[in-house]
């Protein structure tokens, strides 16, 4: 995964949302994570939750519950972000590969709403 990262990194097509970047703060406990953090917060730009995106979020939490495969309101918030923008994710998280069972992405990466 951090190798995944790396490279999207220096290939200057990562991209975040806010709840992304929240969540390494928690677990950020020396300067130098901090550092790297702030680099990070300087270097990837923001793709924006806009309320278009929560109503996908509630879709996709909707569509996946309906399945039988409830998944955490943050994962369906960051998916239906990522699905929103175009955007791919770097994740290591069953919880994404799940949504993605439920409520597949359609060719144009979006998909998973109601």
């Amino acid at each position: 995964m951090r190798r995944r990262v790396e490279a999207v990194l220096e290939a200057g097509t990562a991209r975040w949302c806010l709840l992304v970047r929240l969540e390494p703060w928690n677990g950020a406990g020396g300067d130098r994570k901090k550092k790297v953090l702030r680099e990070f917060e300087r270097r990837i730009p923001e793709l924006p939750i806009a309320s278009q995106v929560w109503d996908d979020a509630y879709g996709l939490a909707r569509r996946c519950q309906a399945a039988g495969v409830p998944v955490p309101a943050t994962v369906a918030l960051i998916e239906a972000c990522a699905r929103h923008h175009g955007a791919a994710l770097e994740q290591a998280d069953a919880d994404f590969d799940r949504i993605a069972e439920a409520a597949p992405r359609t060719a144009d990466g979006a998909g998973g709403q109601e």
